[in-house]
């Protein structure tokens, strides 16, 4: 599979996502030896074990109870609480602790990886780590040159200051941008105003951009009750996509499912699926695209209207507001004159002049490119 998607023009890189931290709950004799012996004595039994074998040694356990943080779950109290929250079981997860054994099993199985062709990790619930966990494998040359990313999930300001800055501090590598993304939820919220996603970073609601992974929606969201409730608007989603996809900074995820919620939640139905092909977010993926690497400037922000632009040939107008808006900016950085065509709608307009007025209907997102870069 790999190697099928690194021969495609240009390139799918593929990633691996990793839950080392934890081992599963199993509900069998001796739960804290793994495999166990009735799994070894099936891996001498069956050969075809050794030909998928990734690393390590089929004839012996991989970790027994002296590899485990030897504690009782996290309880609702405590998820403020840095310590508890890395040497704590999680639901009853046995917990790794990180020992000399236990950081070579996880190193040999990220090299192993890495040696397959994966061309990153994302590192599942990594604000359960120790940094010298984190440390072990980040800054091992097999994998060091690869991306890696953790979810270090947060939903306030205080878990922020107790669970992100820690990371950003203390490792070289990449985090979903949790900050941007409350941000997002406040600044397209009823009361809520744009200005907030002007300049995030310098107000420090938002990762370094060489650090951050921004989204709108990730797995966790739609298929955890707990989190539904970060759900934005369908529209306000939209509108949020236009933002991530067109400002500067940070590598954008782009969340697409095969209707796994429906089953609990119908109203979902087709909302994720394939999502890369609807035609909206097609369009402003070739915008980001075209735009890449290009610096951002404000042109104008209100409450409800933000209008940006992306070196001197690309501009985005995002209008969360219920009314139409005539934005009056300054041209000063862009093509002037110049014929620019909007990725999403196809509307085509030329900006001239000092001064410019844009129109931007209520509720609705424009991505302009100029048109010598759409036709890149």
């Amino acid at each position: 599979m790999i190697q099928k998607c690194h021969e495609t023009d240009p390139k799918i890189r593929v990633y691996a996502d990793i839950v080392i931290n934890h081992m599963a709950n199993e509900s069998r004799a001796e739960p804290l030896n793994f495999p166990g012996e009735a799994e070894l004595q099936k891996y001498r039994s069956d050969p075809t074990f050794k030909d998928n074998l990734l690393y390590g040694n089929l004839n012996e356990g991989l970790f027994s109870p002296w590899d485990f943080n030897q504690t009782s779950n996290i309880q609702n109290h405590e998820w403020s609480n840095r310590d508890r929250v890395i040497f704590g079981k999680l639901s009853d997860l046995p917990d790794l602790n990180d020992s000399p054994w236990v950081l070579l099993q996880q190193r040999n199985m990220l090299v192993a990886l890495a040696n397959m062709g994966f061309d990153g990790f994302r590192i599942d619930a990594i604000k359960h780590m120790t940094e010298r966990m984190i440390d072990n494998f980040a800054d091992c040359e097999q994998i060091a040159s690869k991306y890696l990313f953790g979810e270090v999930l947060t939903g306030s300001d205080h878990d922020e200051n107790i669970f992100i800055d820690p990371f950003i501090r203390e490792t070289w590598i990449s985090a979903y941008d949790f900050p941007l993304f409350q941000t997002i939820r406040e600044a397209f919220g009823i009361g809520g105003s744009l200005r907030r996603l002007a300049h995030p970073e310098a107000e420090d609601n938002a990762l370094p951009w060489h650090r951050a992974v921004t989204f709108v929606i990730n797995h966790d969201i739609p298929y955890n009750d707990g989190f539904r409730t970060w759900l934005l608007d369908r529209q306000d989603e939209h509108l949020a996509y236009a933002y991530i996809l067109g400002k500067d900074g940070g590598v954008p995820l782009i969340f697409s499912d095969q209707n796994e919620s429906v089953g609990k939640h119908p109203e979902d139905r087709d909302r994720w699926t394939k999502i890369t092909e609807r035609p909206d977010i097609f369009s402003m993926i070739s915008f980001h695209n075209a735009v890449h690497g290009e610096p951002m400037a404000i042109l104008y922000e209100s409450d409800t209207v933000l209008v940006f632009r992306r070196g001197n040939m690309g501009i985005v107008a995002i209008n969360k507001g219920g009314t139409e808006n005539w934005v009056e900016f300054n041209t000063w950085g862009l093509k002037n004159p110049g014929n620019y065509t909007d990725s999403i709608h196809k509307h085509r307009m030329k900006l001239s002049g000092n001064r410019f007025t844009l129109y931007i209907p209520p509720r609705t997102a424009q991505m302009w490119l100029e048109d010598e870069l759409h036709s890149i």
